[in-house]
């Protein structure tokens, strides 16, 4: 049995909370004029599929959605869903400057089959708490269940404890991405919110997110290395840092890049270095600079000495 066979026979099955586990904020590989390449992105879910992963994010800032045409964002959820074989795997993501948009890509994400959506508040300008509840209530609606992204740098919104508390009483969502990196705010979460499922956000406090009870990792370094993810998560998850510890401490010069404005450019490079095609990214994000990817070659080298797949 390979070790991508042992990490899909270890993997739970996907149940009534499809939101939980390993689901891959997917890179969207792009041809070199830059369109997108459809058989490549659902030869490369149905990758993470058979690696362990359970599921998948399409149109996720690391999908690049922002520079996508409707035509091509909606196609993207049509590919992933089909691509998984179950679209309770797939979580696409929805954000859009208005909410009336955004709830329009949460339809169409349940018109393609899919099990939830990932949902960024407004960031079209510094909203507050009401027009925050309103925004989460509005998405809701479609009939999908949502996940909160709380992401304050990029969004200037910062979706704290107490307002995250708020929109699981309002039915508005049922669990967060955590991207703050503040892993304190993991405590506060449980303690006003109980039932509220928190998804680690970045890869470079999962094993901090793990232990404070993280049901779920949104993650990017998957894209390229899968089953030592994997691997990771189920033992963060199981308390075993026995295992966890090395492999985390291993993995982390990578898996930090997952915070870092440059991170789309660095999780494709990365691919490319292990064998699977990463590919360009679309303006404006530019090409690493000659420093950034001699750091994310030699550290992906490393890795993929170290027997990291």
């Amino acid at each position: 049995m390979t070790s991508a066979q042992t990490a899909v026979s270890a993997r739970p099955a996907v149940d009534r909370l499809p939101w939980r586990g390993i689901m891959v904020a997917t890179a969207l590989p792009l041809r070199e004029d830059l369109s997108v390449d459809y058989d490549g992105y659902a030869e490369h879910v149905r990758w993470l599929i058979e690696s362990g992963c359970d599921g998948v994010v399409p149109n996720g800032s690391l999908g690049e959605y922002q520079t996508l045409s409707d035509e091509e964002r909606a196609r993207v959820v049509q590919v992933a869903v089909e691509a998984a074989g179950d679209g309770a795997r797939v979580m696409p993501g929805v954000a859009a400057y208005g909410s009336g948009e955004a709830r329009r890509w949460a339809e169409q994400a349940a018109e393609a089959g899919a099990g939830s959506v990932l949902l960024l508040p407004p960031n079209a300008y510094r909203a507050d708490e009401a027009a925050v509840r309103a925004h989460y209530a509005e998405v809701a609606r479609a009939g999908l269940p949502v996940v909160a992204y709380n992401n304050p740098y990029d969004t200037k919104v910062d979706l704290t404890p107490a307002l995250l508390a708020g929109l699981h009483r309002d039915g508005s969502i049922v669990a967060v991405k955590e991207f703050s990196g503040d892993v304190r705010r993991a405590y506060e979460i449980a303690e006003l919110a109980p039932e509220l499922d928190l998804l680690i956000g970045a890869d470079d406090v999962l094993l901090e997110l793990a232990l404070a009870g993280a049901v779920g990792w949104v993650a990017g370094y998957p894209n390229a290395l899968p089953v030592a993810s994997v691997a990771l998560y189920r033992a963060a998850v199981a308390g075993d840092l026995e295992s966890a510890l090395p492999l985390y401490k291993s993995l982390h010069p990578l898996l930090r890049w997952d915070s870092k404005t440059e991170f789309v450019q660095a999780i494709k490079a990365s691919m490319d270095l292990a064998g699977r095609h990463g590919g360009p990214t679309r303006p404006p994000r530019a090409p690493l600079t000659g420093e950034q990817e001699s750091a994310v070659r030699a550290a992906t080298e490393k890795a993929l000495a170290e027997g990291h797949r």
